[in-house]
């Protein structure tokens, strides 16, 4: 069975295409986990307690016993993305493998899942591969390419990394459901939609008219693109491989969809990492004052490490920037909205490069100009983070997984309260908040009830994507499952932690070896 005869006329038109959407030392610290009571068995008084077995070690990682048909994609892959030539060496390979648009048989049919594998000469042959999901944050396909050319390589040195692409993002299946006047308009937060008004009145009537256009568009599986759906599509992957268990990484929003793997099948998971998980039953507002504080913590450290190295941006990078996002929203950027110009700066705050210096050079050398009048280089930055965050495909995922959305009342509250608070980011999320309100309420992703694969859970307090307030409700929620966890603490700023830092790729090195975990409230340096 075919999709509808909308996403049929989509899939004619964009299969033939990849649509990728962009996306040292170590000491110890102090524990983020939270303690969790154990009801042991009564004894007689003065008896002591049986010793209780260890629990066996998970098994270990497998290869594929039948694997997807990969081809190299690396050139068209970096293109799109805007990350130039491949880095030497690297092999990078694209797939496709058909899911059930429905694992419980509700719906009838099959979608087209996009994967991408990452690997270098030195990779062993024999070497079982490592699954990557980073949920509705930008494309697996995104952040494995920003991965190979970032500062280490130490995980990809030892294991291939398999990328798999969430529903309507990346090379997956795309969706185009929205005008292009509501797209547009939607990422510029209302800024210069007709009519002027309230901005949260202005963004609740977008997530009305994108809400409307994009169910019809999907009907009826405008329900199918959640995090569960997206475990489904992980477990396909699977079995496709012929494999009992696999190693799953899950960083930002892909930590709630590797929870809810483990959640349906955890019997099938015998290594978990999270990088940066978002909280566990958080509410819209809860997680987006996460990544808010993530956000301007990540603005702090580059701002530090620009004023150190004498960056174009002066001695105060931080105010130079601030008035920059105030003349933005005056207008004062020509078509560069003040949403659109935070969003660019916190996407280039996560991405990952191995030339840091570099890095920090280019943002600060294209703000800069901006400043001046020439909005060239900016507007090239703006192009390369808007086809990473902006298109149908993550609206709907993100849509999808939105619980509890604010009201906006309490949104034009929060303007303020956040404004003043987080004075670069804050105003505009606030704003955000209603950016899905309209999208039918969805259940809470799945969090397995019992556990006992040991969980690795890396991240940073600077973390511009999801923050870094999520992980003890998620070591808190995985103890209560009867698993343990260990929590390493990345010192620097960037999203997803272990592309940042051979330190936390070490750590993965270690773990996907023997499931043991490191010492809990380990370090990594910046």
């Amino acid at each position: 069975m075919r999709w509808c005869r909308h996403w049929t006329r989509v899939a004619l038109l964009a299969t033939s295409s990849l649509t990728v959407l962009v996306a040292t030392a170590c000491g110890a610290g102090p524990s983020e986990r939270p303690g969790v009571a154990v009801e042991r068995p009564h004894q007689a008084d003065g008896q002591a307690p049986a010793p209780s077995a260890a629990p066996p070690a998970p098994p270990a990682l497998q290869q594929p016993k039948t694997d997807l048909n990969w081809h190299e994609c690396a050139a068209p892959t970096f293109n799109l993305l805007g990350l130039g030539a491949p880095p030497a060496g690297l092999i990078f390979e694209c797939a496709e493998y058909s899911t059930p648009i429905d694992a419980g048989g509700g719906i009838l049919g099959t979608f087209r899942n996009g994967a991408v594998r990452a690997r270098l000469p030195q990779t062993p042959a024999d070497a079982a591969p490592l699954v990557l999901t980073s949920g509705s944050d930008r494309s697996s396909t995104a952040t494995l390419a920003g991965l190979t050319v970032g500062p280490a390589s130490a995980v990809l040195a030892a294991h291939p990394i398999v990328g798999v692409d969430r529903r309507g993002t990346g090379s997956s299946q795309p969706i185009d459901c929205m005008t292009p006047d509501t797209r547009r308009a939607l990422a510029d937060n209302g800024q210069f939609a007709p009519g002027g008004g309230n901005p949260v009145d202005t963004m609740a009537k977008l997530s009305e008219d994108a809400t409307i256009a994009c169910q019809d568009f999907l009907q009826p599986y405008q329900g199918t693109f959640d995090t569960a759906h997206a475990a489904d599509d992980i477990e396909q992957l699977r079995k496709q491989w012929q494999v009992d268990t696999i190693g799953l990484i899950g960083t930002g929003n892909g930590g709630r969809v590797a929870l809810s793997y483990a959640a349906k099948y955890g019997d099938h998971l015998s290594r978990l990492v999270l990088d940066s998980p978002e909280a566990v039953n958080a509410d819209a507002i809860g997680r987006a004052e996460q990544r808010v504080k993530g956000a301007e913590a990540a603005l702090t450290g580059f701002s530090q490490r620009c004023a150190a190295v004498g960056c174009a941006l002066g001695a105060n990078p931080r105010a130079a920037i601030t008035d920059l996002v105030n003349r933005a929203a005056t207008g004062g950027l020509g078509e560069i909205s003040a949403n659109t110009l935070l969003t660019t700066i916190s996407g280039f705050l996560g991405d990952p490069r191995a030339d840091q210096s570099g890095h920090v050079a280019e943002l600060a050398d294209a703000l800069a100009a901006a400043g001046r009048g020439d909005r060239g280089p900016l507007g090239k930055l703006v192009l390369k983070e808007s086809a990473a965050v902006a298109a149908d495909g993550q609206f709907v995922a993100r849509c999808s997984d939105n619980q509890q959305p604010a009201t906006p009342d309490r949104a034009k509250e929060l303007e303020n309260t956040w404004g003043a608070q987080y004075p670069v980011f804050g105003k505009a999320a606030a704003t955000r908040l209603q950016a899905c309100t309209a999208w039918p309420a969805a259940d809470a992703p799945q969090v397995p009830k019992t556990f006992g694969t040991p969980v690795l859970v890396l991240g940073t307090a600077a973390d511009p994507a999801v923050g870094g307030d999520g992980r003890p409700a998620v070591t808190g929620a995985l103890g209560a499952a009867g698993a343990r966890t260990a929590s390493v603490e990345w010192q620097g700023w960037g999203h997803p932690t272990f592309t940042h830092t051979g330190c936390a790729q070490q750590y993965i090195v270690d773990y996907a070896k023997d499931a043991k975990l490191p010492r809990d409230g380990s370090a990594c340096p910046a």
